[in-house]
């Protein structure tokens, strides 16, 4: 089946459509994951600038690793149904609790398969960067994640406590086609 959806990275043509996109999880108080910190932004053109910072390890903000945040657009109409961020490497905290990739889908385009496809992409682009398992994790109480962690290959290695609930993390081993 041909991909609905693209994936980009962020650029200053992408203000609107990113703002918006951060407006609706900040209204509903869901968390923004895969966002690079979208929510804590004060305004597009600061978090433009730190998010293509931290697509060099050269470059990135201390503590943080090299890492490309995608946005998702629906091909057809061009709007941001998502957002995924790719991690290239593992720190203490990400080995533990954040994993490779972390993404979100606005609530409007929820279960149409959006996740799970924008989780297929990224994993191509995490075998083209040359990687051959990567960890993703959800909270336990986030079905649909988990869900679409498995469906992509996700092998559940454990849970550890993190901020009062518990965490799954997950492996995906990468095979040529998936």
């Amino acid at each position: 089946m041909e991909s609905q959806l693209y994936l980009t990275p962020a650029g200053p043509e992408h203000k609107e459509a990113v703002w918006n996109y951060r407006s609706e999880f900040l209204e509903t108080g869901e968390p923004l994951c895969g966002s690079a910190l979208l929510d804590k932004a004060h305004s597009y053109e600061e978090w433009l600038a730190m998010n293509i910072k931290n697509r060099r390890q050269e470059t990135a903000l201390p503590g943080l690793v090299e890492a490309t945040t995608y946005l998702a657009f629906l091909k057809e109409t061009g709007e941001l149904v998502g957002m995924i961020d790719f991690r290239h490497a593992l720190n203490d905290y990400l080995r533990q609790y954040g994993g490779h990739i972390g993404y979100s889908v606005r609530k409007s385009r929820r279960r149409q398969g959006y996740g799970s496809e924008m989780l297929g992409l990224c994993l191509a682009e995490c075998r083209a960067y040359g990687l051959e398992r990567v960890l993703i994790t959800c909270g336990k109480n986030n079905l649909a994640s988990a869900a679409t962690i498995r469906a992509a290959g996700g092998v559940l290695e454990n849970e550890v406590p993190h901020e009062g609930s518990l965490t799954q993390r997950y492996w995906v081993t990468l095979t040529e086609k998936q």
